[in-house]
């Protein structure tokens, strides 16, 4: 999966339904927007942060105005944690009439092709993710589930599971093409399965976790991630080499180490970083570089978070 943080455009959106209701669905699955472009026409702005892939899934986070529109039906699942100011909304598809509570801790599910009016009076912080279907299908099937069932659509739904998962995402993007990457592959097969689990209508089991890597499947999944920084560290990546789906690598890999494979590669490289600044004459631009990094700034509020203090504080203090 590939960041993309390019400004992103509106577009004029002529024939909007009458402020009573939502337009029924009449378009074909080709004439849907892509989610990141519809949320960008109906909540006209611009993302804080957003990192997609060719498919258009991703995470993104958006802070928007009062927002009294229809989104239109979009070619992806849209799901979103809410962070803002507790306010009442309702949201109208066709003849239903949903009033709820935007407060912390509650999720809402757009299912794709969907269309409904929108009316919040209050500004609204949110983290969104766009999940293609066929990734929810990859996951169900992965899982060892029956098909699944369609998404239920939610309107300011108590989840506090999801929306903590999903509002982590906002701060974990750190501009390394390696990890962010691996951390998003990661959050949306775990959301997806969150989803599979307690919002379709036909709520799925998941089996225990059987077992880890075997020593000689362990040991290559960690060569690999401790291979050069432009080198593929995805989770596809990682899962082919061990011959097992995306779902029960990271299970299994978590039960051998401990750690996701994102949590592994993040450590790792924070040791990297350390032993570098702290054993080498190196500038932190040039680390940030060697490290993967897009830029100095990324490196070192990716380094403070982890340690608490920037990465020259640390190697002045460790000198």
């Amino acid at each position: 999966m590939t960041a993309s943080t390019a400004p992103m455009h509106n577009s004029t959106h002529k024939g909007l339904p009458p402020a009573g209701g939502a337009r029924p669905d009449d378009s074909s699955a080709s004439e849907r927007r892509a989610a990141d472009a519809e949320m960008a026409r109906v909540l006209g702005t611009e993302p804080l942060r957003m990192a997609l892939d060719s498919s258009g899934a991703g995470i993104a986070h958006w802070k928007h105005d009062p927002l009294h529109d229809v989104v239109e039906p979009m070619s992806h699942h849209v799901i979103m944690a809410y962070n803002g100011v507790m306010q009442r909304m309702e949201r109208r598809s066709g003849k239903s009439v949903a009033i709820g509570t935007f407060r912390p801790g509650v999720m809402i599910i757009i299912p794709e092709g969907s269309s409904s009016r929108w009316d919040i009076p209050k500004p609204v912080d949110v983290v969104q993710l766009y999940l293609p279907n066929a990734t929810l299908k990859r996951v169900a099937d992965e899982a060892g589930t029956a098909k699944p069932a369609d998404l239920l659509e939610r309107t300011a739904h108590p989840d506090p599971i999801t929306s903590r998962l999903l509002l982590s995402a906002a701060d974990a993007l750190e501009g390394n093409g390696a990890l962010d990457t691996l951390f998003r592959h990661q959050l949306t097969d775990l959301l997806a399965t969150r989803l599979l689990v307690a919002h379709t209508g036909s709520p799925t089991t998941l089996q225990p976790t059987m077992g880890g890597l075997s020593p000689k499947v362990l040991l290559r999944a960690i060569e690999r991630l401790r291979s050069d920084s432009d080198a593929d560290v995805s989770l596809d990546a990682l899962a082919s080499d061990a011959g097992l789906s995306r779902f029960h690598f990271c299970r299994a890999f978590k039960e051998s180490t401990g750690l996701s494979p994102h949590a592994w590669l993040r450590q790792h490289r924070l040791e990297q970083a350390m032993n570098m600044l702290r054993e080498t004459d190196e500038s932190v631009v040039s680390i940030a570089a060697a490290l993967g990094y897009s830029s100095q700034t990324a490196f070192a509020a990716a380094f403070k978070k982890l340690m608490g203090e920037t990465p020259s504080d640390w190697r002045r203090r460790m000198r």
